[in-house]
């Protein structure tokens, strides 16, 4: 299996005999590059370098284009494989895809791997971030990275449109943190922007998910080698970060799916019982998980991630309701059922404030086992409503 391929809900399936999917594409990771970029707080990087792959053709008026934004452990690959005997193909292959909802006979859809990706030490992956090197002292940038913000993954992509001639894209989709991008699309460059779709979504992050996410990350901040950051010249906080990323994918998940997923788990173990230094087997299932997860995964960049999450609210300057007046866009939002991550109530928020605005939006949720993880594993239960909403004139 290729953990490298940089989604640790890919190993999850694979670890529990989930099928894949079979690939009929095959896509390259490409580099773009921008000598300079002023963030959303007004600083500066220098020599930034990103990662993208494409599916299916750009046509002469360059008026087909599908910009997938990628959710927070994700990168650019969200479909087809790199090499035919890849284990596994894009996270979203089930509908990217000759003849699927997004049909690359029809489209030409375009990912870019985010600023201060999570899988910053994965070969498949172009980013810049803490770990990368900081073109004035030669070393890695570590906590001098400047923070960043939805907006400015939304900038850097619309960057590498422009390079490219693209001037408006057909629409944005995205799940999870992808969908905070799509969303910033919509509001922000609103002549863009003619649909958009948020899958397992939100139009702001509020004070508990604030604080849900900021869990993450205070295991990496309590382990000694983590050194505020300081690192990358010798042990990174694997321990940190493994407990962190233990904790990113339980509250991605469902109960009912864990449990179904241990059926041997019984409260009454024998090891955790004779030894409190030993754990009881779901609890070994999920470390492993993450263990092996954390492997490719950057500490500092897994902070930077939960900071431009939390600071998250579509548009960055007015309330919900008044920045939902911005947008032009025919919406489609996509939570799902048992999310405990981004509770359905948030993606209701935008939905309701754009019906409220009287705007196009439509709401469709998903229902399945997995809670956040449906919106990746399960979206092609809604792969109907998205390839009929992408053909609305």
């Amino acid at each position: 299996m290729r953990l490298t391929q940089g989604k640790w809900w890919i190993a999850l399936m694979l670890l529990l005999h989930t099928q894949c999917f079979a690939s009929e594409l095959l896509t390259q990771k490409q580099r773009f590059e921008l000598p300079e970029f002023t963030t959303f707080g007004g600083k500066t990087i220098k020599q930034l370098q990103v990662g993208y792959e494409s599916y299916g053709s750009l046509n002469a008026d360059k008026s087909n284009v599908i910009l997938i934004t990628h959710f927070f452990s994700g990168s650019s690959h969200a479909a087809g494989k790199y090499q035919p005997d890849d284990a596994t193909p894009g996270y979203w292959e089930a509908i990217i895809g000759p003849g699927k909802a997004i049909d690359t006979n029809k489209f030409f859809v375009l990912s870019v791997d985010t600023l201060v990706n999570f899988n910053a030490h994965d070969p498949n992956v172009i980013t810049t971030g803490p770990a990368t090197i900081n073109p004035d002292t030669g070393k890695p940038w570590g906590l001098a990275f400047p923070v960043v913000t939805i907006r400015d993954f939304v900038n850097v992509q619309k960057a590498l449109l422009e390079s490219m001639g693209i001037t408006k894209l057909y629409a944005v989709a995205g799940p999870s943190m992808g969908s905070m991008q799509a969303l910033e699309w919509a509001t922000t460059y609103p002549d863009w922007i003619p649909r958009m779709i948020s899958v397992i979504g939100a139009g702001q992050s509020d004070a508990w998910t604030v604080a849900a996410l900021e869990q993450w990350g205070l295991p990496i901040k309590l382990d000694p080698n983590w050194n505020q950051g300081n690192y990358y010249q010798g042990e990174a906080p694997l321990a940190g970060l493994t407990t962190g990323l233990m904790l990113l994918t339980q509250q991605a998940l469902y109960p009912d799916f864990i449990n179904s997923s241990n059926p041997q788990h019984q409260s009454l173990e024998e090891a955790p019982l004779a030894d409190i230094h030993q754990s009881h087997q779901v609890v070994n299932w999920l470390r492993n998980m993450a263990a092996a997860r954390a492997k490719v995964t950057d500490a500092n960049h897994v902070l930077y991630l939960i900071r431009a999450s939390q600071l998250f609210l579509a548009g960055q300057d007015k309330p919900l309701a008044e920045a939902m007046q911005q947008v032009k866009a025919k919406t489609l939002f996509i939570p799902a059922s048992h999310d405990l991550l981004l509770m359905p109530y948030l993606a209701e928020q935008p939905h309701q404030a754009l019906l409220a605005a009287g705007k196009n939006s439509t709401l469709v949720p998903i229902v399945g086992p997995m809670g956040h993880l449906d919106g990746v594993a399960n979206i092609s239960q809604v792969a109907d409503q998205i390839q009929r909403f992408l053909m609305q004139d």
